[in-house]
């Protein structure tokens, strides 16, 4: 059926996730990653910086409540709104605020809410650190399963994956536009989120992130690096939810090249040095 999100050059708009305490969440996120912060209404905050939202909701820590994708217009979205009913899959609404009133929604196999829609106009916002928002990256106890919703039913396309030496698979990265991944998704012995990035573009940025970590007394977990898969540079914090953030640069343009496959081990995930191994 061809690969028809990949085609609507599809890019991850906001992110909606869950917090016992969502008003501190939010001033986290304004502080540690430029951007400004809003109550909507009784347990709900937005934080909204340069190409950048994020939405927190009252409710259970490290819970995704939606991803919301922006399809370049409407025809792009009309036809995977048409792929999503012949593959069979039932159309929800969609929560999102964000996104014209056409927009819909899907469960994937575990259970995540995937938004599609076009963008309600946008927002002109001015900010001293440069980094969109880019990709969301689950853990799941089934990536082969995963892999045949994005990929097979909604038409991703699979950039690379990783394998254990037995032929299992331990990661995929996919993508619904040119860059390297939007949704990648590790083998793990949960359900759940994994982090989500922002894109910073150039090694320098990432310098200048770290400076302004450092005066937010916010220490890195892991990196700088450089992942095998992607060739991006990359550092990691985490929030006050533990929920892991990576700031990465210079990610992979992919256009039109087969599936890389790559082995399971440390260096595929880090070039340079300590890896955190997922499976």
């Amino acid at each position: 059926m061809g690969k028809t999100a990949a085609q609507t050059g599809a890019y991850l708009h906001h992110i909606a996730i869950e917090s016992e305490n969502p008003e501190n969440l939010a001033k986290f996120y304004s502080s540690a990653m430029d951007m400004k912060s809003t109550q909507l209404s009784d347990g709900c905050w937005t934080c909204v910086g340069a190409r950048r939202k994020l939405v927190i909701f009252n409710g259970s820590n490290n819970k995704l409540s939606y991803a919301a994708f922006a399809c370049q217009n409407k025809a792009s979205m009309e036809a995977l709104r048409s792929r999503v009913k012949l593959q069979g899959i039932n159309i929800l609404s969609s929560p999102s605020h964000y996104f014209h009133d056409d927009a819909f929604a899907i469960s994937d196999p575990n259970g995540n809410l995937i938004c599609f829609g076009v963008e309600e106009g946008s927002d002109a916002i001015n900010a001293n650190l440069h980094a969109p928002l880019q990709h969301l990256t689950f853990a799941s106890l089934d990536v082969e399963m995963m892999v045949d919703f994005y990929v097979e039913k909604l038409g991703f396309s699979l950039s690379d994956r990783v394998l254990h030496e037995n032929g299992d698979l331990a990661t995929a990265f996919m993508t619904s536009n040119h860059e390297h991944h939007t949704i990648a998704c590790f083998k793990a012995d949960y359900n759940g989120i994994d982090h989500h990035s922002y894109e910073a573009g150039d090694w320098m940025y990432i310098r200048d992130w770290c400076d302004h970590f450092a005066t937010q007394d916010i220490q890195l977990i892991w990196g700088p690096g450089r992942h095998g898969p992607g060739n991006n540079l990359f550092i990691f914090i985490e929030d006050l939810d533990r929920n892991w953030i990576e700031i990465s640069a210079e990610l992979e343009v992919v256009v039109d090249r087969p599936t890389l496959d790559w082995p399971q081990h440390p260096r595929t995930l880090n070039k340079w040095g300590r890896a955190i191994m997922r499976s």
